[in-house]
């Protein structure tokens, strides 16, 4: 038999077909868009965009999360990531030729979009980024979505892309998220070093076991790896929204994905959508303000599903506003859930752990009985 007839090897992850979807996130990493050495290639983006193009032709809708913009920045001045300033600065430079690399591949008009974290933890801000994607999304844009990084800080960053993706995804209420990684999907090893490795084709839950397969850097070029990438699917599935990894460089996966058909690891959603105000809770960085409580509150939470009155209070940590995200942790200082706060953290030190007819004799008003009301509230374990 002649070597032009030798059947190809088969796919290391087997086919299998993906639910119906509408709407996706599409994040894709530095290493898929230069060429090894920093600067913008088109190698991987122009199959990425041709995908992008035949999914539009289809009548759905796409929104890019992109990496590149540090990577393209650094390529400009030659200089490495060094300070949060200096990166700052490689993003700024580098945006601009990132979106001609997808503008010039693509056939829509693109539109950056660049989201901070207080605009994620702002209802208001919040609920602007939502509507501005979705009408994008309307008059045929690529909404091209990346942190903004020029006004970040280290402890006010959303972090990766792949998590931003994962945010984006729940933003614009999307049906699955795709990550395409320089590999062909989740082993249970490192494929190039561990014989015994082998392909996950499909992964139920983000369990301790599975997160520590991950072990292992991004390269020299991202900011995240295979443990960022299972975090966002985490966080797309206690969404109810279905993650795909696939590899980027694949051009049998890309061909396959047009077509419904995935090649690379599924995390399925691990249950049905939440109320848009708990998923929004529920995905909010980091906040600066702790409620600790007592365990007859956290029952009450957990078993009752009753507000949190100020009784159950018994420490308040951090200075925050009427209307602020906080943090509700127990006894332990373990998060069990987070929710917006009725009362000022000076005025709630003041009534933590008194009865709640006693809120106005302290206080002088009263903005409610609860601190933080049922609906305003959602307890992380029940995510998962």
């Amino acid at each position: 038999m002649s070597a032009s007839a030798v059947s190809p090897l088969p796919h290391p992850f087997p086919a299998q077909t993906l639910a119906p979807w509408r709407r996706a996130v599409i994040k894709v990493g530095s290493s898929l868009l230069t060429d090894g050495r920093g600067a913008l290639s088109t190698h991987n983006a122009a199959a990425l965009a041709a995908l992008i193009a035949r999914f539009r032709a289809q009548g759905r809708e796409v929104l890019l999360v992109s990496s590149g913009a540090v990577a393209a920045g650094r390529g400009l001045v030659a200089r490495r990531r060094g300070s949060l300033v200096q990166r700052q600065a490689l993003a700024s430079l580098g945006q601009t030729p990132m979106l001609a690399l997808w503008q010039g591949l693509v056939d829509q008009p693109v539109a950056q979009v660049l989201l901070s974290h207080d605009d994620l933890r702002n209802r208001r801000r919040y609920l602007n980024a939502q509507a501005t994607l979705q009408e994008l999304l309307r008059s045929g844009a690529l909404p091209i979505v990346n942190e903004n990084d020029t006004v970040a800080v280290d402890e006010l960053k959303l972090g990766d892309n792949d998590n931003l993706a994962a945010a984006v995804a729940t933003l614009v209420d999307a049906d699955v998220l795709f990550i395409a990684t320089d590999t062909q999907g989740l082993y249970t090893g490192h494929p190039t070093r561990d014989p015994n490795a082998r392909p996950l084709t499909r992964v139920e839950a983000i369990t301790p076991e599975i997160m520590r397969m991950t072990a292992g850097g991004a390269g020299a070029l991202g900011t995240g790896g295979m443990a960022t990438k299972l975090e966002a699917a985490s966080k797309a599935a206690a969404a109810g929204i279905d993650t795909a990894l696939f590899c980027g460089r694949d051009a049998g996966a890309l061909d396959a994905l047009g077509q419904d058909v995935l090649h690379g690891t599924l995390i399925p959603a691990h249950g049905p959508r939440l109320l848009a105000r708990k998923l929004w809770l529920h995905h909010q960085p980091a906040c600066r303000g702790r409620l600790q409580i007592d365990a007859g509150a956290c029952r009450a939470l957990a078993e009752r599903g009753a507000s949190l009155l100020p009784g159950g209070v018994v420490n308040v940590q951090g200075d925050f506003s009427s209307r602020a995200v906080v943090d509700l942790i127990d006894l332990d200082n373990r998060r069990i859930g987070r929710g917006l706060v009725q009362y000022h953290a000076s005025d709630l030190q003041r009534i933590a752990g008194r009865h709640s007819q006693e809120i106005e004799d302290v206080l002088g008003f009263h903005n409610g009985r609860a601190v933080v009301r049922r609906d305003d509230l959602v307890l992380m374990d029940r995510m998962h």
